[in-house]
C-alpha cells in the first residue's frame, strides 16, 4: 500500500494541503488575506486612474451646485454639507481621487438642493464686501515682518473707518484683506470707493498700497459672527478677480442701486470657479468720479 505525500499548498506557506481535499484554517486566512490585499491594489489603481478621474470630473461640471465644492472656501463653514465635505477631504486626503470626487460631488448635490428649498441661505439680504491688496504678498517677502506689521496697522486706519462709519460691520480681517457686511447696498459702495481713495495717499517704499474690491448681495447663514454660503463665495472670488483699484459687483448687487448714480462696464471674460452659472460681472464706478 502506498502513502501519498501531502500535496504543496497553491500559496507557497509552510501549510500543506492535506489530500483529502480539505485545507487548514491558518491557509484560508493567508489566501483571504492575500486576495484582500491583491483587491485593495486595484482599487487604489481604479481610483487614481486619470481617465476615471477626468470623467467623474465631467459629471461633476454636469452636476448642480458648486462644481468646485471641497476647496477651503467651500469647506469653511459649520453647516452639514460643509462638515460632510471636511469629512469626506480628512478620509481620502488631499490627493486626488474618484472616490474623493465621488463623495463631494454627492455632496454638491445635496447642498445645491437645500439651496434651492431655501434652507441653505438665512431670512435676511446682506450686501458682503471682500477688499484685497495687490501685490502685498510679493512686496511682503522683501519687506520684513515688523514693516508689513507696520503698513497694514496703516492700510486698517485707512479702510475700516470709512465701512464702519457705514453701518458696515467687519465680520473677519483677512491678513491683506476684509470682508464686511452691510444692510444698504449704496452704502457699501460708497464705503469702498472712500477706502480706496484713503488708501492710495499711503506712501509705502518700494510699493503703493492699491485695493480691489468685490461686491455681492444675497440671503447667506449667519453662524456666530460670520456668513455662510454661496452668497460669501461669490463676493469672495470677486474680489479676487479684480484689477488694482477695481470694484467688481455682481448684477444682483447692480439691480439695488440707482442706475443714473453708477457707470458700469461689464466684465465677460472672467473665469470665476464656484459661482453660479450665469453670474454677470460688472466694473462699477460711481458716475460723479
Amino acid at each position: 500500500m502506498t502513502t501519498s505525500e501531502p500535496a504543496e499548498p497553491p500559496d507557497g506557506s509552510d501549510h500543506p494541503v492535506p489530500d483529502d481535499g480539505s485545507e487548514p484554517a491558518a491557509t484560508r486566512m493567508d489566501r483571504l488575506r492575500a486576495a484582500a490585499a491583491r483587491g485593495a491594489t486595484r482599487a487604489q489603481e481604479l481610483d487614481r486612474s486619470p481617465a476615471l478621474q477626468r470623467a467623474v470630473k465631467r459629471l461633476r461640471d454636469a452636476l448642480p451646485g458648486d462644481a468646485h465644492f471641497g476647496d477651503p472656501l467651500s469647506l469653511g463653514g459649520a453647516r452639514h454639507t460643509e462638515a460632510a465635505g471636511r469629512a469626506i477631504v480628512g478620509l481620502t486626503g488631499d490627493r486626488p481621487g474618484v472616490t474623493r470626487e465621488l463623495g463631494l460631488g454627492g455632496v454638491q448635490v445635496w447642498q445645491s438642493v437645500l439651496e434651492r428649498l431655501g434652507r441653505g441661505g438665512g431670512e435676511h439680504e446682506v450686501t458682503l464686501v471682500f477688499t484685497d491688496l495687490v501685490e502685498f504678498s510679493r512686496w511682503s517677502l522683501a519687506a520684513g515682518d515688523d514693516e508689513v506689521l507696520r503698513v497694514l496697522r496703516q492700510v486698517g486706519e485707512a479702510w475700516e473707518p470709512p465701512m464702519t462709519e457705514r453701518a458696515g460691520t467687519v465680520v473677519k480681517r483677512l491678513g491683506d484683506g476684509l470682508m464686511v457686511a452691510f444692510a444698504d447696498p449704496r452704502g457699501a459702495l460708497d464705503a469702498v470707493v472712500e477706502a480706496r481713495r484713503r488708501l492710495g495717499r499711503l506712501h509705502v517704499p518700494g510699493w503703493s498700497p492699491r485695493m480691489r474690491a468685490g461686491l455681492h448681495l444675497g440671503r447667506p447663514r449667519r453662524v456666530g459672527g460670520d456668513y455662510l454660503g454661496v452668497a460669501v463665495n461669490v463676493a469672495a472670488r470677486l474680489g479676487d478677480a479684480g484689477r488694482a483699484d477695481e470694484i467688481l459687483a455682481s448684477g444682483e448687487f447692480l439691480g439695488r442701486l440707482d442706475a443714473r448714480t453708477v457707470t458700469a462696464r461689464r466684465r465677460r471674460r472672467l473665469n470665476l470657479k464656484g459661482v453660479p452659472d450665469g453670474l454677470e460681472v460688472y466694473g462699477l464706478e460711481p458716475a460723479d468720479g
